[in-house]
């Protein structure tokens, strides 16, 4: 195994099921492009086949990390590497994990075929315990990827050769951890799902058991604060499942901007003995909506977010390293914002974790950029994958809602199929009913909790005449009024600004919303002018700035793409801290009208 140092992401990419025996498979791979998509008929996946290029894992074949730097289309995509298991595993089983590939991918351990998994954003494994020799072992991956076809999930990676507009450069292949790890054959922790009921002073936590069904296993479950024990529970596990509920001695509530988090080991026994323990954290917190408030622990929070991309210019989709994660977070909250849409992607665990360390608030999103929704066939693309996404991020504190869907714009003349979003927004409701649901952000809803808009209007006037009338219960700004319908939700701008500012003009392709501000004084004049359209109306709960960084020719963010600051930082903070009059314990509401 390579010294650590010298491994791209090393550090452990799971973190809420953490156990301490793993091997991290990032690094240089052998790597070939299959434009033909025939390396399958040609036997590649042999173990013995070579490749004549190198890569470096997880960084996608489109970045500068890779070493590869193709950015042209590629129909399939091979990968190929050695590793030995330590001897110390040789009594357990062995999983091979993957982050994410994107999309249709087959593995092979060698050469023999170990399983498939259709997805570009969300996790899987196999267990290669059967498939293992003793020495070296070969795996080999295929991920074959089609962003132009309509019916495969991308997110803002570009259809067209150029990136341009709101499109990105493309990412093909592994683009998250690949790692091994042990497990004991006889039993273990597979999942946990962790429900946090702050009124109750107590935490839920189920676990899945993948276990021998002739044993009687049990399963405990110990609570600690700042590394002291607040709550423990047992239960028998039973048909694959253990359930406990834990009191907890030694309340602190997880807040904006005060993350507090508890520890939280997990035991699978048999007999009394120690079989698997696993690692992982939560935090007591609780939503709700009320009225035309968001509520978070019962405090009216009004949501200053920021639109995040999730790009960065040497990894594309994927962060060189895990600070740059955690940055990502501190630069926005240096400006005042209070979280952020974690936008047209599923963004890596490891992000997740620094936003519930910091106490920064997200929603939960999916890559659905111009996917075909027209028919049933993009609820079968669609809804396995979301409902990974979810299991995989549902104990996070930081997750404050779900949003399966983002402008579900018309595809060659043809409307959405409601029946799709209706679907998705049900099934994400019922795998957690804990969390409000935007179905469809800005357009076109269907079945929705919060009735959300986008709205880039660049002149503050106008943008305040639009929302006025909701200030004192009158009329609500409904878009496409032919195509939704407002019902009395929450009301909440999830995009606005998008402000142009490339002064330097570096990139003749830069674009932003409506007209550059030519000063520095007309983009503050123009930025403050439109937070305070939201902030001082009491029936709006929040916002959502476009955008917190540049992207390639999008240049709108209040940061550069490699994270310059553009702006005088004070100016910004002091305008999007100031207090929203939806927070104001004073401001009582006046539902707006529901027109009919």
């Amino acid at each position: 195994m390579k010294d650590i140092l010298t491994i791209p992401r090393p550090e452990y990419p799971r973190p809420q099921l953490v156990r301490p025996d793993w091997v991290n498979l990032n690094g240089e791979w052998a790597f070939e492009i299959d434009h033909g998509k025939s390396g399958k008929e040609r036997n590649w996946f042999n173990a013995n086949q070579k490749f004549t290029h190198k890569i470096n894992v997880p960084f996608c074949p489109e970045s500068r990390l890779s070493g590869i730097e193709y950015t042209d289309f590629m129909a399939a995509v091979w990968y190929k590497r050695s590793f030995t298991i330590p001897s110390s595993w040789n009594d357990k089983r062995i999983l091979l994990h993957f982050g994410a590939v994107d999309y249709d991918t087959e593995v092979w351990v060698n050469g023999q075929s170990v399983g498939t998994h259709r997805g570009g954003y969300t996790p899987f494994s196999f267990d290669i315990t059967t498939y293992i020799q003793s020495g070296t072992n070969i795996v080999t991956v295929c991920a074959e990827d089609d962003v132009r076809s309509g019916l495969q999930p991308r997110g803002k990676q570009c259809d067209s050769y150029n990136s341009w507009g709101c499109d990105y450069t493309r990412t093909t292949g592994i683009w998250q951890t690949v790692w091994v790890e042990c497990v004991p054959r006889a039993g273990y922790i597979s999942s946990v799902k962790i429900s946090p009921d702050l009124a109750n002073e107590c935490v839920h936590v189920e676990a899945k058991i993948n276990g021998e069904s002739n044993r009687s296993w049990s399963f405990t479950s110990a609570v600690a604060y700042e590394q002291k024990q607040v709550g423990s529970q047992q239960a028998v596990v039973s048909g694959q499942r253990a359930r406990v509920t834990i009191p907890i001695s030694d309340i602190h509530a997880w807040e904006p901007g005060n993350a507090h988090l508890y520890d939280l080991h997990l035991t699978l026994l048999y007999d009394d003995q120690k079989v698997d323990e696993v690692q992982s954290y939560f935090g007591l917190r609780s939503v709700a909506l009320d009225g035309m408030a968001f509520k978070i622990n019962d405090k009216s929070v009004f949501q200053r977010l920021v639109l995040d991309q999730g790009f960065y210019p040497d990894g594309i989709y994927t962060a060189p390293t895990d600070e740059d994660l955690r940055n990502d977070i501190e630069l926005s909250m240096k400006l005042g914002f209070n979280g952020a849409r974690l936008h047209e992607k599923v963004f890596e665990p490891r992000f997740l974790y620094w936003a519930d360390k910091l106490g920064y608030l997200v929603w939960g999103e999916y890559a659905n950029w111009l996917f075909d929704i027209t028919t049933a066939t993009g609820l079968e693309r669609v809804l396995p994958e979301w409902m990974e996404a979810m299991e995989r991020d549902i104990n996070h504190p930081s997750i404050i809602g779900w949003c399966p869907f983002n402008e579900t714009w018309d595809k060659n003349g043809t409307k959405q199929n409601d029946e799709v979003v209706r679907i998705v927004y049900n099934v994400t409701k019922q795998l957690d009913p804990t969390r409000p649901v935007i179905d469809a952000s800005g357009f076109y809803h269907v079945s929705t909790d919060i009735f959300d808009v986008h709205d880039y209007d660049q002149n503050p006037e106008t943008f305040k005449k639009r929302y006025e009338p909701m200030r004192e219960g009158g009329n609500v700004h409904v878009p496409f009024p032919d195509r939704q319908r407002y019902e009395g939700q929450p009301y909440f701008v999830s995009e606005f600004g998008g402000i142009w500012w490339d002064p330097l003009a570096k990139n003749e392709k830069s674009w932003g919303y409506g007209e550059r501000p030519s000063t520095e004084e007309e983009f503050f004049t123009r930025y403050e002018g439109l937070v305070s359209v939201l902030l001082d109306n009491p029936n709006i709960f929040g916002f959502c700035y476009t955008q917190l960084y540049d992207v390639e020719q999008e240049t709108n963010g209040l940061y550069t793409y490699d994270r310059k600051i553009k702006f005088e930082q004070s100016v910004i903070q002091n305008i999007n801290s100031r207090a929203a009059a939806i927070e104001s314990p004073l401001m009582k509401p006046s539902k707006p009208a529901v027109k009919s």
